[in-house]
Order: structure tokens, then C-alpha cells, then sequence
């Protein structure tokens, strides 16, 4: 009970929102087939954008085999959705729209309020990914807007094999673990007790000390970039110049 409290703090979120799982890829597969499945009477189309984490890029394709069309929303040179092209890719047939918080290997942090908006105007579903952006920068379901966020332990510095999903109140996705009804018949399985344990412990202390370690990390970001680009003309910066991550140079 703790634990879920401790991560729903992190992103705003009400306690009963949160359903525990094995990792990232698992909370994944529970929002994006799980969300399409449940709400196909809808329509049958995936947007996503160009730049998803692999995990999500493949269920995508799962789903474009089970029937479902699947668009790709390009970004612009610095990895930022063009807001646009999804605009244009949205439309009355799509159910869900993913789109990542923040990409782990750029840094870049995207338009998700933005995009969750344009998402809901055509009544679709809105997931984000924010296994990267969560403990580095502040994250508020609320405010953003989201129906689906996926979390991972290991990535607020929590232990292996266990991993969140956040479901907004209301949102009804299908469950693809049959079992003992765990998680509110969402997740069925033994719950990892000890790694949920570890998981909510990171997420309070993520919470605790994000606004003084994100800056102490930015500014060594900073200090680095400037460095590099002024000790090796020849290089450049991937990535947004200023809406990235603290920790990604």
C-alpha cells in the first residue's frame, strides 16, 4: 500500500491508478494491446511517434498483425513530435495515440500535454512512456492530460523486474495475463512484493530529491556540452538544445 502510494506521488496520480508489473515491457503490452483490444468497437488505428522505445515500436507491430493500421508521426531535426503531422495522422478511427515522454537517448522532452489533447479531440486514447523523463523531471498525470504512463523501477534507481502502469480512472483496458485476479484482475500473477517494496522506496526518494539533483545534473550537463563543443569544432549536439533531460548530454 505504501509503495503504491509512493508511486503514484511521483506522477500525481491517484494510488488505485497504479497497476504493478514485471518491467517497462510488460506495463507496455498492458496499454498499448490491452487499451487498442478493449476499445476496438472505436476505431482500429495506432499513432505513434518516430522515435518510441523498441518496446513499443514492436507491440505496434504486433497490433498492425492483428489488423490494426499503425501511423508514424515524424519529428523535427532536434527529435520533437510535429505536433502538425499528428494532427493530420489523428483522426475519428484512431483509438490510441502513444507517444514518449522523454527519449532516453537524446534526451529530447516532448509535447505530451499537447499531444494528449489532440489525442482527446478525436476521443482516442493517450499513452506516454515515461520510463526515461521519471525522477528527472516532474511528471503530472493531471496536468498532462494522460490515460496510460508507463514507469520502471530500475530507471528511478529501484531493483529489476518490476515496473508500473498508470490507468486513469474510467479507462478500461483489456487484461492479457489470466490468473488469480491480482492488481484488480488486471495483472494476475504473484505479486513481486520485494521489488514493488524497492520500487516505491526509489519513488519517494526520486520525488524527494529531483528538483536539487535535476539541477546539479543540468548544470554538469551544460558544463559538458559547452566543453565538448568548443574543445571539437566538428561536433554537435543531438537532441533539443534546452527541452531535454538533466542527465542526457
Amino acid at each position: 500500500k505504501e509503495a503504491r502510494s509512493s508511486v503514484a506521488e511521483l506522477i500525481n496520480a491517484d494510488p488505485s491508478e497504479i497497476v504493478f508489473t514485471s518491467g517497462a515491457t510488460e506495463a507496455n503490452n498492458l496499454a498499448l494491446l490491452g487499451g487498442a483490444l478493449r476499445n476496438r468497437k472505436k476505431g482500429s488505428k495506432i499513432v505513434r511517434s518516430a522515435v518510441e522505445h523498441i518496446s513499443v515500436i514492436n507491440i505496434c507491430k504486433e497490433l498492425s498483425r492483428m489488423g490494426f493500421e499503425v501511423a508514424e508521426c515524424p519529428v523535427d531535426e532536434a527529435g520533437v513530435l510535429d505536433l502538425m503531422e499528428l494532427e493530420k495522422h489523428v483522426d475519428d478511427d484512431t483509438v490510441l495515440v502513444t507517444v514518449m515522454a522523454a527519449n532516453g537517448e537524446i534526451g529530447t522532452l516532448q509535447p505530451i500535454r499537447e499531444a494528449a489533447e489532440l489525442a482527446h479531440s478525436r476521443g482516442a486514447l493517450f499513452h506516454t512512456d515515461a520510463i526515461a523523463a521519471a525522477g528527472q523531471v516532474p511528471l503530472d498525470v493531471k496536468e498532462l492530460g494522460v490515460d496510460l504512463m508507463t514507469l520502471s523501477s530500475n530507471d528511478v534507481y529501484g531493483p529489476k523486474g518490476v515496473g508500473a502502469l498508470h490507468i486513469k480512472k474510467g479507462v478500461r483496458v483489456k487484461p492479457h495475463m489470466i490468473g488469480g485476479g491480482q492488481e484488480n484482475g488486471l495483472r494476475s500473477g504473484t505479486e513481486n512484493v520485494p521489488g514493488i517494496v524497492g520500487m516505491g522506496e526509489a519513488a519517494r526518494l526520486a520525488k524527494q530529491e529531483m528538483e536539487a539533483e535535476s539541477t546539479r545534473l543540468a548544470a554538469l550537463r551544460d558544463r559538458l556540452i559547452e566543453g565538448v563543443l568548443e574543445a571539437i569544432p566538428e561536433s554537435y549536439l543531438n537532441g533539443h538544445p534546452s527541452k531535454r533531460l538533466p542527465n542526457n548530454a
